[in-house]
C-alpha cells in the first residue's frame, strides 16, 4: 500500500528527492514517517509529517539538510535530501500511521518496500 521510490548511488554533497505514493482510500488520515536503516544497524527516525502536513520533525542528523512534505491530491510524500552524505547510506522507508507521526517505528503499522540510497565519499 506504500510505495518508496527515488533512491540511487549519487556522490557526497548532492542531492535525492524521494517519494512516497500510497494506493487505497484516505491517504490525508495518516501521518507518514521517514526511516532509514544502515547494512548493520537498526532502523531510525528520519522525518515524519502529519497529516495535513502542517507539522513536520527531523532527526538531527538530518536537519537542515532534508525537507519532507506531502501533497495529498497525489497521496504522496517526498523527502528532499540535500548536501548528502555518506553516512546517509541507508535503505530508507515510508511507513503510515493513524494520527501524529511518531519517531518510534514501532508504532507505524503499514510500510513500504524500501528505497536503497548510496552516498559515495
Amino acid at each position: 500500500q506504500l510505495q518508496a521510490s527515488g533512491g540511487g548511488l549519487v556522490q557526497a554533497g548532492e542531492s535525492l528527492r524521494l517519494s512516497c505514493v500510497a494506493s487505497g482510500r484516505a491517504f490525508s488520515h495518516y501521518a507518514i514517517g521517514w526511516f532509514r536503516q544502515a547494512l548493520g544497524k537498526g532502523r531510525e527516525f528520519v522525518a515524519g509529517t502529519s497529516r495535513g502536513g502542517e507539522t513536520t520533525g527531523y532527526a538531527d542528523s538530518v536537519k537542515g539538510r532534508f525537507t519532507i512534505s506531502r501533497d495529498n491530491a497525489k497521496s504522496t510524500v517526498y523527502l528532499q535530501m540535500n548536501s548528502l552524505k555518506p553516512e546517509d547510506t541507508a535503505v530508507y522507508y515510508c511507513a503510515r500511521r493513524p494520527g501524529v507521526y511518531s519517531k518510534t517505528a514501532a508504532h507505524y503499522n503499514v510500510w513500504g518496500q524500501g528505497t536503497q540510497v548510496t552516498v559515495s565519499s
